[in-house]
């Protein structure tokens, strides 16, 4: 089945029509107006640099809600040694630039171009993509970010550069999940990682309900604190 090229008018074809691996259209641009609606309906961008954009909505979907997160023994001890200061949207732009610094680095290459960076930190700007940071003496040492609809987190990257700090930004984004009003998370791609910690993969039918449900609005949301 071919591909669906996009134009200037936002708007997507269903998510229902992807291809086997995914890939549902091709083109558009990165426009708030266009990243909210492709996330609204499960849709997200992911392109290397150099190529067009390609906009996905693979099935069946990863997503973690809060109330089955599994935290380790390990984990909860690092938890409890506190030796992590952990923080909410006080370094967007850090964070995602070392997403994708570390995934380079690492030989894995990156889909956060100099295009997607810019893009999310201005809906970051706007109120719409969040982040939660680990620090260590000063230094920001592991992170993740992603974009908040109504009551969806949908996670698009974490990195670590201290042991655990990844998974601190992750179960710290769980404990604080009912305040900040999260009722489900996109993990997008399944990852053996994210299967540890309660992660499951859903049908397409059931990911939309969830969708459905859980985003009745797409207005911006304040700036998230941790306190």
């Amino acid at each position: 089945m071919p591909f669906f090229q996009l134009n200037d008018e936002i708007i997507f074809p269903s998510p229902e029509l992807a291809e086997p691996d995914g890939l549902l259209a091709i083109g558009g641009d990165l426009s708030p107006a266009r990243l909210i609606a492709a996330y609204r309906q499960g849709i997200f961008p992911w392109y290397a640099d150099n190529d067009p954009i390609l906009w996905w909505a693979p099935a069946p979907r990863l997503v973690l809600l809060p109330e089955e997160f599994h935290l380790s023994r390990r984990l909860a001890r690092t938890l409890r040694q506190q030796k992590f200061t952990v923080t909410a949207d006080t370094a967007f732009s850090e964070v995602i630039t070392s997403c994708g610094d570390l995934r380079e680095q690492s030989g894995q290459g990156t889909w956060i171009t100099p295009e997607m960076k810019k893009a999310y930190i201005h809906l970051h700007e706007l109120g719409f993509a969040h982040s939660i940071e680990c620090w260590q003496e000063g230094y920001l040492v592991g992170g993740l970010y992603g974009i908040a609809l109504d009551r969806i987190f949908f996670g698009e990257s974490m990195f670590s550069r201290v042991r655990d700090s990844s998974k601190v930004a992750l179960a710290t984004l769980i404990q604080h999940a009912e305040p900040l009003h999260i009722r489900a998370i996109d993990c997008q791609m399944t990852t053996t990682h994210l299967l540890r910690f309660g992660a499951k993969e859903i049908p397409r039918e059931e990911f939309h309900e969830i969708l459905e449900q859980f985003i009745q609005h797409s207005s911006p949301g304040p700036k998230w604190s941790l306190s």
